[in-house]
């Protein structure tokens, strides 16, 4: 690996929905340490943000971080097909999401509660 020139604004780590994200790693990869967020995901969310995937994560300014953060909370808004999100016709609701961190895990407990009292 070639070295990295860190800049006045680089940050090692970023602190980003609950979970610590790499600096050093491309964003693309560096999203996947985030539960819930897949290399597929994490590269179409880039795309729609129009962050270049190349990009350190430590190199994003806190406006492209933000938009970033926007587009994984509201996927379907920016025209990310039902088909990609993890949350497919929720059994309460029906509805299509994207869940990341520990909303991930409380629906993965709500989801084992509900089998559990069906059998």
């Amino acid at each position: 690996m070639g070295s990295l020139v860190a800049t006045d604004n680089f940050q090692h780590i970023l602190r980003v929905l609950n979970t610590n994200v790499d600096g050093k790693q491309n964003i693309m990869y560096a999203m996947t340490s985030i539960k819930g967020l897949g290399r597929r995901f994490s590269n179409i969310v880039c795309k729609k943000a129009e962050v270049d995937l190349k990009k350190r994560a430590g190199e994003l300014s806190a406006k492209e971080l933000e938009e970033l953060m926007v587009i994984v909370s509201n996927p379907r808004t920016f025209k990310i097909p039902d088909w990609f999100l993890n949350r497919q016709k929720d059994h309460k609701d029906g509805r299509f999401s994207q869940l990341t961190s520990s909303a991930l895990d409380t629906k993965l407990r709500e989801d084992l509660e509900r089998l559990k009292k069906i059998r």
